[in-house]
């Protein structure tokens, strides 16, 4: 893509009195957008080494996505569930991402192993079941200085059938919901727009305090959008306004029907995805006789680099 002689200052494209900025960053961010999830598919030979077209194959998807999948082509078969879990590390650090945010279903290295799990404290949770998962951006019960920026997945061995994710930018949500009506901006970027009711009912290691935030948040470090979102309807509260009411009913309507910006991808064993914390979902899912499902998940406190506005001018 061509040069650009246009260099936003930071959180100008998010900047609702700023219209020119917005329309330029726009403008670009929808050029040759991926149509599919397949354009977003990097093939990586040796996850321990990757070279620097596989770099910068997988950052250039970043760049303008906020999400890159990669297949790794050799050695899945032969490497044990400890082994790829490292190497979704070692991946994920090459881009930056090093601060995990470990939830206190994690594993001891801060990563978490996703199956059908119904002993002890997974058995209360969605993710450790088959059931479907609705849209979401993890750890939106975070407190700001939790907040995950970004996310990686790892198939280790996928369902027998479903379990597909859809994927979608949160760029592209804010475009849509804003070209519907800016002020659906204005009143989901309010700090107390979604709140998280207090959690006291899991244990000691699952206490968590009421935490109200926003839906979208700029960064000051960069410049970059954050969105904290969840479709559920239990455990949450909406400001209770008409204006909140009419902005959350357009992002369900923006997230219901996607269109081309909303990307279903079925991983399969040796495959993943590296991200800013992209919204995404999960299809319900069928194990057989084996060991069943297997991702991991990483959640970061990091964004991957040099991935910001400004670097979707260069």
């Amino acid at each position: 893509m061509k040069t650009v002689d246009y260099i936003p200052s930071p959180g100008a494209p998010f900047d609702l009195d700023d219209e020119s900025a917005y329309g330029r960053w726009r403008a670009v961010k929808l050029h040759d957008y991926p149509a599919d999830g397949g354009a977003l598919m990097v093939d990586i030979n040796n996850p321990e080494a990757l070279s620097p077209a596989e770099v910068e194959a997988v950052h250039r998807r970043l760049v303008k996505a906020n999400m890159a999948l990669y297949t790794i082509t050799g050695g899945v078969a032969d490497a044990s569930p400890e082994e790829q879990k490292k190497w979704l590390m070692g991946i994920c650090e090459v881009f930056g991402l090093s601060r995990l945010d470990a939830n206190f279903c994690a594993d001891d290295d801060g990563v978490t192993h996703l199956k059908v799990d119904q002993s002890g404290s997974r058995g209360t949770y969605i993710p450790y079941t088959n059931r479907p998962i609705g849209w979401h951006t993890d750890g939106y019960y975070n407190s700001p200085d939790r907040t995950v920026r970004g996310l990686a997945l790892h198939c280790v061995r996928p369902a027998i059938s479903g379990g597909e994710n859809q994927l979608m930018d949160p760029e592209i949500a804010y475009i849509l919901l804003r070209d519907r009506d800016p002020a659906f901006i204005h009143t989901l970027s309010k700090d107390d727009a979604m709140t998280i009711p207090a959690n006291e009912e899991e244990g000691a290691d699952a206490v968590r305090a009421e935490q109200p935030g926003p839906v979208f948040s700029v960064s000051p470090a960069d410049g970059s959008l954050h969105m904290r979102y969840t479709a559920r309807t239990r455990s949450i509260r909406w400001r209770d306004d008409c204006a909140t009411r009419d902005a959350v009913t357009a992002l369900e309507e923006i997230l219901a029907e996607p269109g081309a910006y909303g990307f279903r991808y079925r991983l399969s064993a040796g495959q993943g995805l590296i991200s800013n914390n992209v919204l995404h979902d999960r299809a319900g899912f069928e194990d057989g006789a084996g060991p069943g499902r297997l991702i991991y998940r990483a959640r970061y406190y990091d964004r991957v680099e040099n991935t910001g506005p400004d670097a979707q001018f260069k």
